[in-house]
């Protein structure tokens, strides 16, 4: 009997979304979580400039101990003249980035090269109290890290244009979700298909509510990823409709459509679509933010990708 109809079942648990996503060759299925976990580590960049609470340990935490950041602040190398850097900047000034697009290219040995247009706003630099805007271009150079996680080798920071500027938008919330939301695809989509990491960013009482049924601890998790979720593959996730909101102090509600392709073992190309809609806990001291519930809508159920 063809494992097929199983394995499109399994794959309703493993999805997220692209536009174009059934265009993706092989190739780009195969590499889709190295792309999520670059992604979860350009997004936590941002996290101590918008929230320096949160500390600057975990800034360090995503560079090689060599790393070069250059700026309209100059040079930066070594993590030490970085913290020394980040660490002097006015207590007073709030600032946000909006990333507008990114693209990753992939290079020899791992490496990967990221560029992205990113609109940031500042409040705080201008003697007004104005807010501030200019357009940005990021190129950054990752290289391999100890874990799925690649490290940030290289931050080039360019200013395009100072743009008109309206009201002050805080980013923060954006960037902590998709950090951690990238971080569960890379996580889920690894070969290696290690469940020990999911623990840091699972919160205490979660809830899984997958099609198969719901998942409330870390054994079911972790049998899960060993079964249903091994029946593929290979698979990868690109969002669209992205939406998150706060709810409360240190809560925050996440909504995103997904695009999932996926290689059966026979080599089908299998492609779905679904809605995640997350509930997210929030302690800025931590790496990443914790989930505390997955629910899954299918939208479009999971069939042969037609070529």
């Amino acid at each position: 009997m063809s494992r097929l109809p199983a394995l499109l079942t399994a794959a309703a648990l493993t999805l997220v979304s692209t536009p174009g996503v059934a265009q993706m060759t092989e190739n780009e299925i195969r590499q889709g979580y190295k792309e999520h976990a670059a992604l979860t580590q350009y997004y936590r960049w941002y996290q101590f400039y918008e929230r320096p609470e949160g500390g600057v340990a975990n800034a360090l935490d995503i560079l090689t101990e060599d790393v070069k950041v250059t700026s309209g602040l100059g040079t930066a190398n070594g993590h030490a003249e970085y913290e020394t850097r980040v660490t002097r900047l006015p207590d007073a000034w709030n600032n946000s980035h909006h990333v507008r697009s990114t693209k990753i290219t992939h290079g020899e040995n791992g490496n990967m090269t990221l560029t992205a247009q990113v609109t940031y706003q500042n409040v705080g630099m201008l003697e007004d109290g104005g807010v501030r805007q200019a357009d940005l271009i990021y190129s950054v150079e990752l290289v391999p890290g100890e874990t799925v996680l690649p490290l940030l080798s290289n931050v080039l920071i360019e200013q395009k244009r100072e743009t008109e500027a309206g009201e002050f938008k805080d980013a923060y919330a954006e960037n902590r979700v998709k950090s951690l939301m990238h971080y569960w695809l890379a996580l889920i989509e690894d070969p290696e298909r290690n469940p020990e990491p999911v623990r840091e960013i699972l919160a205490e009482d979660f809830t899984l509510n997958f099609s198969s049924g719901a998942i409330t601890d870390f054994d079911a998790f972790a049998a899960w990823l060993a079964g249903p979720g091994s029946q593929i593959e290979a698979s990868t996730h690109v969002l669209s409709n992205f939406s998150v909101e706060e709810t409360e102090t240190g809560t925050y509600a996440m909504t995103v459509d997904f695009n999932w392709s996926g290689i059966a073992p026979n080599g089908t190309i299998l492609v779905a679509k679904t809605q995640h809609s997350w509930t997210v806990t929030n302690d800025p001291t931590e790496r990443f933010a914790r989930i505390k519930s997955i629910d899954v809508e299918v939208l479009e159920n999971f069939q042969p990708r037609e070529n």
